[in-house]
């Protein structure tokens, strides 16, 4: 025991019997690792089951078949009569006529008052989603009309346009111009159109209108309403048009106070003191254009005609300036009155304004009060391509009195369309602002 002792003592001996007894209980552990390939066989065997199992719910998806059947069958006696032979079976043969008084047709009468069944067919059977349909439907305006036999040679749509590397104010100007104005009883439509040689020549518009609204409530507001006529021999006179035009805008709109007292007192004389004093602004502002730019002033002649209606309800009298020729005509109840400015030699002959007065040589206006204004007068404001034929063509007369003098105001489009009623040799640019008076139940 002691000599044991003494040995256990020792530590070499102690490491050696520790791993003896390492190395033997590392040994029972390959002992029970033999079991675990024993039990592992069950598993394989427990796998079967799944595969037994599994085929029941392949019979357990004929019910679900037989199951069906039974709807089949009670299907047929919801449409079989309580008695008689069923009039949907075709192997009833003569029985078949039984069909006609089944009880479905009672369930139509219900139907047929209902307002939005009735309703939905005509939306279904219109081509609304059809572009090319709907485009044929409207009519079309076509070419204006014409006097005579025969149109005049050119066609009446733009052609050949300026070279911008020539003229750039030339060709940024549009070839036509349409706009428009409403204000209560009060329409405007205006338009300006190159003429056929002007086309046909590759040179720009010379004429220009406006239409816009001067002054404010304080000072009183009117509507003014303009055209101006580039004189054809002066180079830069589409230039000097729309200058006189933008011009007077400004002008007038600080005399708008002035204006606006003049025409609600009937004074005329105040009325030409205004107008003179606007007109000879813009005849130094026009030349100062021309001399900054190194040109003749007579480059840039052009008239103006300017109408200025208070949108005053009450103040029925219109204000009328001019500088050289156009046109200024009243349509009431259809007929025509060509000349009522006295500017001409009179009515009906073919001449309405022979003044050649021009911008910015000019340095005073030719005034007129107009009125009082009539419900449905319409008040045409023009340059000479249109006021000349107008006084020497009656079938342009009769035209245009049933176009404007129906008391319908026409839309933009038609009244561009309207406005170039064409006539042979008159071939100049031609522009007008027409008013219209509301008739007696828009007033």
């Amino acid at each position: 025991m002691q000599a044991e002792e003494r040995l256990s003592a020792q530590p070499g001996p102690r490491y050696a019997q520790s791993a003896a007894s390492t190395e033997q209980s590392y040994a029972p552990p390959e002992q029970p690792y033999a079991p675990p390939e024993q039990p592992y066989a069950p598993p394989e065997q427990s796998y079967a089951p799944p595969e037994q199992s599994y085929a029941p719910p392949e019979q357990s998806y004929a019910p679900p078949e037989q199951s069906y059947a039974p709807p089949e069958q009670s299907y047929a006696p919801v449409d079989r009569p309580a008695a008689g032979p069923q009039p949907w079976d075709h192997r009833a043969g003569p029985a078949a006529p039984a069909r006609t008084p089944a009880p479905v047709p009672a369930q139509v009468p219900p139907l047929a008052q209902d307002p939005p069944p009735a309703q939905d067919p005509p939306p279904e059977a219109a081509p609304v989603d059809r572009p090319g349909e709907r485009l044929a439907r409207p009519p079309e305006l076509g070419a204006p009309w014409h006097s005579g036999n025969k149109p005049p040679m050119y066609p009446p749509v733009p052609r050949k346009l300026p070279a911008a590397g020539t003229d750039p104010a030339a060709a940024v100007l549009p070839d036509i111009v349409v706009d428009g104005a409403e204000y209560g009883a009060l329409s405007v439509r205006a338009a300006s159109v190159r003429g056929d040689s002007h086309r046909y020549l590759g040179e720009p518009r010379q004429d220009a209108l406006c239409v816009t609204r001067i002054g404010d409530r304080d000072r009183g507001e009117l509507l003014l309403l303009a055209v101006a006529d580039g004189v054809g021999s002066a180079a830069r006179s589409h230039i000097g048009s729309n200058e006189v035009c933008r011009l007077a805008a400004a002008y007038l709109d600080r005399a708008a106070e002035g204006l606006c007292a003049a025409l609600a007192a009937g004074d005329g004389e105040t009325f030409a003191d205004t107008a003179d004093a606007v007109v000879g602004r813009i005849a130094t502002l026009l030349t100062d254009l021309a001399v900054r730019g190194s040109h003749d002033p007579g480059d840039y002649a052009t008239t103006l005609r300017v109408l200025l209606v208070p949108l005053d309800p009450a103040v029925r009298i219109r204000g009328f300036l001019a500088v050289g020729d156009g046109g200024t005509a009243l349509l009431r109840e259809g007929r025509w009155y060509l000349d009522i400015t006295e500017e001409g030699s009179g009515p009906g002959t073919g001449v309405i304004d022979t003044r050649t007065d021009a911008l910015p040589s000019a340095r005073t206006a030719s005034t007129t009060l107009l009125g009082p204004a009539a419900p449905g007068d319409v008040l045409v404001v023009s340059t000479d391509g249109l006021s000349t034929p107008l006084a020497g063509e009656q079938e342009m007369r009769d035209f245009l009195a049933t176009a404007w003098g129906s008391g319908q105001v026409p839309g933009p489009a038609d009244f561009l369309w309207q406005a170039q009623f064409r006539v042979k040799s008159y071939d100049d640019d031609r522009s007008a602002v027409v008013l219209w008076e509301a008739p007696d139940e828009r007033a």
